[in-house]
């Protein structure tokens, strides 16, 4: 049974919900099977065939565990099905009986067949990647004609289990939107196998928020719901990155996730390419395809610059060490409480961040000649086009001196490339923002300018401090911490925010104020300088008054403007 998932990158045991194991060889006479470690079966003795039998428990919808109910079977692989150690090149054949009278039909990346509940895959390594959706879904389709080659127009299915009764034409729309903006951007559509690409979509009440990509396929679970606006934007948001994975990680593929291992735990240092670079594409496409508002677009590529600038993290690991954290990062699970908020920033974050100043820094030095679009589309002719032999594998997957070398090629300049490496990538340093959104006429602003603050604490009931206090914090270097509850301020008793914050107007940042506080029932005190609050948010220019000039308008409008309309 599998210990990891195409598209994690950590362990997760999915042996724990095996059980009623039986093992028969081709007779149908029962054989012992043994169990040397958690996730193996052995069979010693047979007569060259082996049929086994087990039971799943699996009670959660998202793109990565199993659940099967009297609503649906909502099935990823290596949470579903044993395989056979040594016979991963062999093709397989997957039939599903659903239950007697149930009128559920499958939305599936597997190949199909004559019979509608049998599907075949080349190799473990396609099975392993189809996830499948077994239930009375509403199912719509469109099709796309690819810019490179207008006669081949593949199929985009999408698989809507949903527990709404709202009229999903715009979800459909929209998705549909994604699709036609994000091929443009590559300039054409890969091979899929079977000429179909699918979205299985389960919004239910019971889901987790989930997304998960595959190589024609994705899962979108939520619990949100699309007949409520603001939650429907949240959904396209994750459908619209999970497409650009399309290109990105499932063809254009680091050489450290190719082939995916199954058995481990699989360590990468290019996800802040593979999953950062797509989070920020993701944005960028609603943007561009007119399906969120500019305003909610600075916010959120704001919040993922605040949180990578301000975060402690920075000064420990480089992006690309960060990376190498997924395996205790990535839907991990502990009981031991962690550091993480001091040592850790998502790639996710971290590699938006660095795809955003790089698209900027491009379009300035080059006058806009050169974007990030045309890195990306780099990338795809020479790791992700060419395509591979074996479906389901990538032959041509790149390196971090890969990347990096092309990167000088697309900018032209060996200098520029290494240096943004050195220091943004493999190294700890952020690019300088402020100058660059100038030139699309947008603002860093301070939130709360001349505002005293304490860091980016994390508060729970009755003041209590819930997580680790950022290093180099003013409560940090107050030595309070995890656990600690702040019970008066400045002299004053505090039990609620509302209390904290109505004595913090009266002082000002560079005061340093008496602060006492519970540890574990005991009363202490200590004194905690404050600081000017540094967070900030990205507003156009046009919002505070100023002009907003034909240059920052024509620079703002070939980055957030659709590509169909600009080309």
């Amino acid at each position: 049974m599998s210990s990891a998932s195409p598209g994690r990158y950590a362990r997760h045991e999915f042996a724990k919900n095996v059980f009623d194991v039986h093992a028969f060889d081709g007779t149908g006479a029962e054989v012992m099977a043994t169990r040397p470690n958690p996730h193996e079966w052995v069979v010693a003795h047979h007569n060259g065939s082996v049929h086994f039998r087990y039971r799943l428990f699996g009670s959660r919808v998202d793109g990565t565990y199993l659940a099967v109910d009297s609503r649906h079977a909502h099935m990823n692989m290596p949470a579903t099905l044993m395989w056979g150690l040594g016979l991963e090149d062999r093709p397989v054949r997957v039939v599903l009986e659903p239950p007697v009278d149930a009128n559920w039909k499958v939305a599936t990346q597997l190949y199909p067949t004559n019979n509608p509940m049998a599907f075949t895959a080349p190799n473990l390594q396609y099975l392993m990647d189809s996830p499948i959706e077994l239930s009375d879904f509403e199912l719509h389709s469109f099709s796309v004609a690819d810019p490179s080659s207008p006669a081949n127009q593949p199929i985009f299915r999408i698989a809507l289990h949903h527990d709404s009764r709202a009229d999903v034409t715009r979800y459909m729309s929209s998705v549909e939107a994604i699709v036609r903006e994000t091929v443009l951007i590559f300039g054409e559509f890969p091979v899929f196998e079977t000429n179909t690409y699918t979205f299985i979509a389960d919004y239910l009440t019971d889901a987790s928020g989930d997304a998960m990509e595959h190589r024609n396929s994705t899962v979108l679970t939520s619990n949100g719901r699309i007949d409520v606006p603001e939650q429907v934007e949240r959904l396209l948001g994750s459908a619209a990155h999970e497409f650009f994975h399309v290109w990105n990680v499932e063809r254009i593929r680091p050489q450290s996730l190719e082939p995916f291992d199954f058995t481990d735990a699989n360590l990468s240092g290019e996800l802040w390419l593979a999953e950062g670079f797509t989070n920020y594409y993701g944005k960028l496409v609603m943007q561009r395809s007119g399906l969120t508002t500019l305003r909610r677009t600075l916010d959120s590529f704001g919040s993922t610059l605040n949180l990578v600038v301000s975060s402690p993290g920075r000064l420990l690991n480089s992006a690309v060490q960060m990376s190498r954290l997924a395996a205790f990062t990535d839907a991990a699970t502990a009981i031991d409480p962690t550091n993480f908020d001091n040592t850790f920033i998502s790639y996710y974050s971290w590699g938006e961040a660095i795809a955003l100043g790089l698209d900027l820094s491009l379009r300035v030095r080059t006058g806009g000649a050169v974007t990030l679009d045309h890195y990306m589309q780099a990338l795809w002719e020479r790791f992700g086009e060419p395509g591979g032999v074996v479906p389901g594998l990538v032959d041509n997957p790149y390196t971090l001196a890969d990347v990096r070398s092309v990167m000088a090629t697309v900018s032209g300049d060996d200098r520029f490339a290494a240096e943004f490496f050195e220091q943004f990538i493999e190294g700890r340093d952020v690019v300088n923002y402020a100058e660059l959104l100038e030139h699309a006429g947008l603002i860093l602003q301070p939130q709360a300018p001349g505002q005293p603050s304490l860091g980016r604490v994390h508060w729970g009931i009755g003041m209590a401090v819930i997580a680790a206090t950022p290093y180099g914090s003013p409560l940090y270097n107050a030595g309070i911490d995890r656990g600690d509850v702040v019970t008066t301020f400045d002299g004053k008793p505090v039990s609620s925010m509302r209390d904290l914050e109505r004595i913090l107007q009266n002082i000002h940042p560079g005061e340093t104020v008496a602060v006492g506080f519970l540890r574990q029932g005991t009363p202490f005190e200590s004194r905690v300088a404050l600081v000017e609050d540094q967070a900030f948010t990205i507003v156009a220019i046009e919002s505070t008054g100023q002009v907003l000039s034909a240059a920052q308008e024509a620079f703002r409008n070939a980055w957030f403007g659709s590509l169909d309309r600009l080309n």
